[in-house]
């Protein structure tokens, strides 16, 4: 038996530093917060997320009693992209998240359901997916949902 270790790189940036797309890209998602319907856990998700022709679409988690049956805001914006532009990749995506003290300092990733999601997208287009993760500190930017789930379950998984 032999240890494997995996490791990802992602860069860490100060808002100032990102490109204006990537900034404009990551305000849409602290605005997309506002969307949230999360009033059971007081936890708002903002995602949003740039096409390959430039469009941006919004997503905002939205809880229900039941909780199995909300919806996370990076599903609600790739679910709502694709049926609107499916013959468009996602190239990017920006999440931020907030509680009852404001904008997370810390950097928040996807859940599992998510990044399974994600990672069907970047299968789905043959392409990347840029991930910017947003806190007051600081923001993460992951070049592939990959570096996010590495070892994921994919079509290829079935062959």
């Amino acid at each position: 038996m032999k240890d494997i270790q995996l490791t990802i790189n992602l860069q860490f940036a100060q808002l100032d530093e990102l490109s204006d797309d990537d900034r404009a890209l990551v305000l849409a998602a602290i605005q997309a917060t506002e969307r949230s319907y999360a009033k059971y856990s007081n936890f708002n998700v903002g995602a949003a997320l740039r096409l390959a022709n430039g469009t941006v679409i919004l997503g905002a988690n939205q809880e229900n009693a039941v909780f199995t049956v909300g919806l996370c805001a990076e599903r609600t914006a790739i679910f709502a992209a694709q049926v609107q532009y499916p013959d468009q990749p996602v190239v990017a995506m920006a999440i931020a998240a907030k509680n009852q003290n404001g904008m997370m300092r810390v950097p928040v990733s996807p859940c599992g359901s998510c990044r399974q999601v994600m990672s069907e997208v970047e299968e789905r287009y043959k392409q990347p997916m840029r991930i910017l993760l947003y806190g007051t500190d600081g923001i993460y930017i992951v070049r592939s949902v990959k570096d996010l789930l590495p070892l994921c379950f994919d079509d290829g998984s079935m062959r």
